[in-house]
């Protein structure tokens, strides 16, 4: 949409007219010091303004850039704003939680959606800062819609650029978030990697071995462990090698398959920031070797928006990241975002051109174990039709479980069955 219809249909909502004006702001409500994100959908005619705030009947007035709102089906809570340009502030007047007899009153910020583009973009953002922490409270860095092409690069996840240059501190630093407009609580976001480029020609890693992989016998030597790597990659004939390897390891090489080691939508209300060293229901730190290119990862919403962050880019990981780091490097990376309207999963899923897989993290092997053949069982339940009996057939015949991820505070492990043993519909619908 042209800039000035943006701004004109901006100033019939803020000072009112005949026309009628639809906008959708995200508000920003500081609860007792904890922040809660809604979507509010706004419409003015004249002096009168009708909507909704996730999903509950709202009806106003709008006044000379003053927006009062009365919301139905929340103890009559009262919301008194003004508008300024594309933000507005003020506060809401809500019943205490805990004495409906009593109101308290709390405050309010926000920011307005840009319009819907007319069709799918190629975008490109170049990052300028970035997060250590998945966090529902850090504003976008860009808002995308479902179709749109998103180019960007990420650093390694010591906070190294492609040149080398420290740009971040250490810790998976990632790139985002991203507001994926349209994507509420309760829905899924599909998350599709159209391209994983590596753009230096180094990578780095350990010599270690993870205690979970590591018997007894050999800690007294494994003391000795722990010696900084280089790896050259070799983009040319697809392989990395251990630079300045020697003895059996002479003419060691092994392929490239480009990975993202960080991705995740934020933790939802009454959930603290996430470390990017940590994984969660909405993905994070997951160090999965199966998101790749041309593979999609599904994460489930809990935020306005989703707030999808990525970053700690690898050129190769063995299953389980055993030693600790794997071949971290930074990396181009283009992807998309589809949107599953009304369908909420419980972790993270990953379906390649012939798999799906699930992804299951936890405290121990046996937990994540569980966590992952429990999805797989219910993505067999919900998209293929199947009963509880079929799906445990299925399991019983044809799972195959992979260690994901040993090095981190939590593990990770996955179920997965291929593609072409199951039934060719699926029911799930997403948006593009």
């Amino acid at each position: 949409m042209d800039k000035a219809v943006v701004a004109l249909l901006g100033a019939i909502l803020m000072y009112g007219g005949s026309a009628r004006a639809a906008e959708t702001w995200i508000l920003r409500t500081e609860m007792w010091g904890n922040p809660a994100f809604s979507t509010l959908q706004l419409e003015a005619k004249g002096d009168a303004t009708t909507g909704t705030l996730d999903g509950d009947a709202a009806r106003g007035s709008l006044r000379g850039g003053r927006l009062r709102l009365a919301v139905e089906d929340r103890a009559r809570d009262q919301y008194d704003l003004r508008l300024r340009g594309d933000k507005l502030e003020g506060q809401v007047d809500s019943a205490d939680p805990n004495d409906g007899q009593r109101r308290v009153t709390h405050p309010v910020t926000g920011w307005r959606l840009p319009a819907a583009p007319a069709s799918p973009r190629t975008l490109t953002y170049t990052p300028q800062s970035w997060s250590n922490t998945f966090d529902a409270d850090r504003r976008p860095e860009m808002v995308i819609w479902p179709g749109d092409i998103v180019h960007t690069r990420t650093l390694d996840s010591g906070g190294v650029d492609a040149q080398g240059v420290t740009r971040a501190l250490f810790g998976n630093p990632q790139n985002g978030p991203f507001f994926i407009a349209g994507a509420e609580p309760g829905d899924t976001v599909a998350v599709h990697i159209r391209k994983l480029a590596l753009n230096r020609d180094y990578a780095d890693s350990l010599d270690s071995v993870v205690g979970r992989a590591l018997g007894s016998s050999l800690v007294p030597q494994a003391g000795e462990l722990g010696k900084p790597v280089r790896w050259k990659l070799d983009g040319g004939q697809g392989v990395a090698r251990p630079e300045h390897a020697e003895g059996t390891l002479a003419d060691f090489a092994v392929p490239l398959r480009p990975m993202l080691g960080g991705l995740a939508l934020a933790p939802g209300f009454g959930a603290p920031a996430m470390s990017t060293g940590d994984t969660g229901r909405s993905g994070g730190n997951m160090d999965f070797n199966e998101v790749i290119e041309g593979n999609t990862v599904y994460l489930p919403v809990q935020q306005p928006g989703g707030l999808l962050y990525l970053g700690d880019a690898h050129a190769l990981q063995g299953d389980g990241e055993t030693s600790q780091y794997a071949l971290e490097t930074s990396m181009d990376v283009e992807f998309s975002v589809s949107i599953i309207k009304g369908k909420a999963i419980n972790m993270p899923r990953v379906e390649s051109p012939t798999q799906i897989m699930v992804l299951g993290q936890a405290g121990s092997l046996d937990e994540a174990m569980r966590f992952a053949s429990t999805g797989l069982l219910q993505w067999l339940r919900e998209d293929y039709g199947m009963t509880l009996s079929q799906a445990a057939q299925v399991l019983g015949s044809a799972v195959h479980y992979d260690v994901a991820n040993l090095a981190g505070r939590s593990v990770g492990l996955s179920a997965r069955v291929d593609k072409k043993l199951l039934p060719a519909s699926r029911r799930v619908v997403s948006t593009d």
